[in-house]
This record gives structure tokens, sequence and C-alpha cells, in this order.
């Protein structure tokens, strides 16, 4: 049975959907003024995983991730560039996304913006303050956390305990803790309404998409750590008082803080980096396999080192996928057994399909299989199931060597032909449902046409030198060499 842990009541817990074999799944999405760095890539690929581990075991998730395009940031920053706010905030989405998308990490199901949702934030303001939990002041319209007793209950404070940065000086709000559901304002950009001109405050757009997709309650809330408090208690304090119900989310799920060598990641340090950055230089694959090495509740160190590490490992999990292709086409070719299609484990990945041999090979895998989802079962405990699968790597590898020599010196019999079948089918049967979680394009076929071109386009240009040295001997030589694969070279 899976189990989560629960940042409300800081506990593992077993996992149990409101509506049987269906999740709804909310997570905060970026603030789209900047390209998205990689603690946003920590977060999201966690929630990816997440999302497709609860959809391997059998649950139907829908996952929800907000743009927020309208915030003081945003409006800053376009007024730095002298363009139109959406006109940036949609630019910046779009580089998100294809940041994601880089990452694999593509199983949010929609992308709602705040700023298309204003009706239904408009709604939620005015029942706030019919309930009397909100007021109206010069300056804007604001939720009074006095009158909401649970608020600080997930981020255990306690709100006379409170730590406030807040001036009350800048506002007209009753208590330093009440935040803004509305900000009133006469300057460009703002959005007229009976509330008066101005633009909504940050906690709302989330509680108006998700009550419009997901009702008053759902199962799961994600996020980062530093949203805790006061973004995730303004929520619950928000959509509790709309509603009257509780809890408004079953689990609260949050991923630790991303350092940079040990340090805090800040522009002021230097050690900011992008997601657009890193990836011009790494494989987005091992950037989701380093992430996916730490468990998503802990706090995370990059470094290059801990990168070096994680190439090391993705190589070897391809390296391993590999060669129990290569074994198992020899196998083919010893006998008369059918290949294997890879494509169709895609389509029925439940391994109870497959029986076990009475084998101490077959036992071996079948423990693999219950180390693995043992541990992802424990609170999606990716280090812990990764580090099973990478041991068992070695025995793979070494049953391979040792058996293909069998095969290669035709000392083998039948039923021993049947158990190295049998191995390959289900060791590959596995792979493909380690994949479907951690989506690691373990089974796509490298492409080395960029490489090979890059190199022609260094040898052509020492080509091009030997000429302009008068070397002409030479460069004919190389021109001959590239003439036989068939590629063509004029010389002005």
């Amino acid at each position: 049975m899976l189990k989560v842990y629960n940042t409300m009541n800081r506990e593992k817990e077993q996992f149990v959907s409101i509506s049987n074999g269906r999740i709804n799944l909310f997570v905060c999405g970026p603030t789209v003024y900047d390209d998205a760095h990689i603690g946003h890539g920590r977060t999201y690929i966690s929630f990816d995983m997440i999302k497709r581990y609860l959809e391997y075991i059998g649950y139907s998730v829908f996952y929800l991730e907000n743009i927020t395009d309208i915030d003081d940031k945003i409006i800053v920053r376009a007024k730095e560039r002298k363009a139109d706010f959406l006109a940036l905030a949609r630019f910046y989405e779009n580089r998100f996304k294809e940041d994601m998308n880089k990452l694999n990490v593509n199983s949010v199901n929609l992308y709602p913006r705040a700023t298309t949702y204003l009706k239904e934030i408009y709604e939620q303001i005015e029942t706030l303050i019919e309930k009397g939990f909100a007021y109206e002041s010069e300056d804007g319209i604001y939720f009074e956390v006095e009158k909401f007793p649970n608020y600080g209950n997930l981020s255990h404070q306690k709100l006379d305990k409170l730590e406030t940065n807040r001036e009350m000086a800048k506002t007209t709000k009753k208590n330093p803790h009440d935040f803004a559901l509305w900000k009133k304002t006469d300057e460009e950009p703002y959005f007229p309404s009976k509330l008066g001109n101005g633009r909504p405050g940050w906690h709302i757009e989330d509680t108006a998409i998700t009550e419009q997709y997901f009702g008053f309650q759902y199962d799961i809330h994600g996020g980062g750590l530093d949203l805790i408090f006061p973004h995730h208690e303004a929520e619950i304090a928000q959509m509790e008082s709309i509603s009257s119900l509780e809890p408004m989310v079953r689990y609260w799920l949050h991923t630790g803080f991303l350092n940079v060598d040990g340090e805090k990641m800040s522009k002021s340090l230097g050690n900011f980096i992008t997601i657009r950055e890193l990836l011009k230089e790494w494989d987005p694959m091992v950037f989701r396999l380093f992430i996916l090495s730490t468990h998503y509740r802990n706090p995370i160190d990059f470094s290059y080192k801990a990168l070096n590490q994680a190439s090391k490992n993705l190589n070897r999990l391809k390296k391993t996928i590999n060669n129990l292709i290569d074994f198992e086409k020899m196998i083919i070719n010893y006998s008369s057994i059918d290949l294997i299609d890879i494509q169709t484990f895609e389509e029925n990945l439940n391994l109870e399909d497959l029986k076990y041999s009475n084998n101490d090979t077959m036992l071996k895998i079948k423990k693999l299989e219950e180390k693995f989802f043992e541990q992802m079962n424990d609170d999606f405990n990716t280090p812990r199931s990764l580090a099973a699968v990478l041991n068992f790597t070695r025995h793979i590898n070494d049953f391979i060597n040792k058996k293909a020599q069998l095969i290669n010196d035709k000392k083998i019999s039948t039923d021993e032909l049947d158990i190295f079948h049998e191995f390959v089918v289900r060791i590959l049967k596995f792979f493909t449902a380690f994949e479907k979680i951690f989506k690691l394009n373990l089974f796509e076929k490298e492409d080395n046409n960029q490489d090979s071109n890059k190199f022609l386009d260094i040898l052509l240009e020492v080509r091009d030198k030997l000429r302009k040295e008068k070397n002409y001997e030479l460069s004919d030589y190389i021109r001959d060499k590239i003439k036989e694969l068939g590629i063509k070279i004029e010389d002005s």
C-alpha cells in the first residue's frame, strides 16, 4: 500500500483517494517573468514522477499547474523592457514549457492562467466579504486571519507567534498577517471590477482555479517548502472559509530546497543557474536522474560532481538495456524463439503477467521488483528504488557475459536457453515499467548524427587550412576520403 508524508500532520499516512481510482493533483506553477531555474526543475521533475507512479499503480490522475501571469515582478520586468506585461508573461510561459518538455516534465494536464479566471477570483472575494472573513480598506481587500482559527496549522505556528516582515505603514490593513485578496490601483495594468480597479492577490488565484476544476476539496496539493507559509496557509484559509468544509486538501506534499555547492542559490552569490543554461552543456536526462537520486522531501545539493555521477548512472542503465537487447538477439539467432517486440511492453505493463520459473535467477528478479515497489510505495522513495536497480545491473551484466560465452561455445541446452530467454523478457519488462515511472529515455536509440556533423565541420575546417597552406596532397586526400562516404565537396 502506498504511504505518503503529509506536511499537515508531519507523518506518513496510507494514501486513500477521495474518489475511488481518481486523483486530483494541484501544484503551484511558476510566476512567468524570467527563465525557470534548476530549483523549479527540482520541484516539477519530482511531481512529474509522482504523477507517473500514481498512474502506474492504477490511478487516473488529473494534474493541474497554474501559471501566474499577473504579478508585481512581471509588471516591473515589463516596464524595464518597455513591453506589454501579458506579452512578456506569454514569452516566458512558452520558454518554461519548452524547458519542462526537455526534462520530460510533460504529464501536466492543464496550465490555467490567472488572468483567465478573474471572474472566479471576484466571486471568491465577494463570498469571503459576505461571510465576514474579508474586509475592504483604502488600498485593497484583505483576508482577516484572526477570523480563521486554523491559520498556521500547516506550518505548525500559532498566530500570535507568527513572524512578519510586512510594514504596517505601507498598508491600511488591520493586522500585519492579513493578506491581500485584491490590490486597488489605478496604475496600469489594472482590471476594472465591482471591487474597484486593481489586481488580484497571489493566493486567491490558486483557490479560484482549483475550485473551478476540483471543487472545494481534493486529494493532493504540492509545491516547494518555501510555499508552506504564507502561500499555502492562505489558500487553506480562503477555501475552507468559503466552503465551511475541511480539509481543503487531503495530502500536502512539499519538495526540499535546492542549494548549489552547499549555498542557497541566488543571483547575488553568482550561483544562479537557469535550466536553459544548464542544458547547453548537459543531457536533460542527466539532470532529471540527478534530481530523482535524492528523495523529493530532502534538501538537494547541486554540483557538477553530482551531475557527473548521475551521468555515469544513466549510461550504466542504458548500457545494461542495450546488453539485454543484444543478448536477446543472440538467443534468437541460436534458436527458434520469437523476437521480443519491445514496443508491446508499453501496452501491458503488469509484471504479474509473466510467471516465475523456480530457479535462482528468476527469484532474484522477483526480489528486485518487490524491493523497487516497496521503496516507491514508501513516500515515492526514488533514491532507494534507484539504488536497488543500479545494484542489480551488475548481476544482469555478469549473467549476460557468462551465458553469452556458453552460447558462443555452443555449450547450452534447450532448457537453459529457455531460462535465458525468460530472464531477458522478465527484466526488460521490469525496465519498461521503470522507464514509465522515471522517464529517462532509456530505450531511445542514440542519435550520433549531431556529433558526426560537428566532426565533419572540423574536418572541413582543417582541409581549408591545408589548402591555404598549399598542402594540396593532404587536403586532396581528406577530400577523397570524405567523397567515399558519399559526401561531395565543391572547391571554390
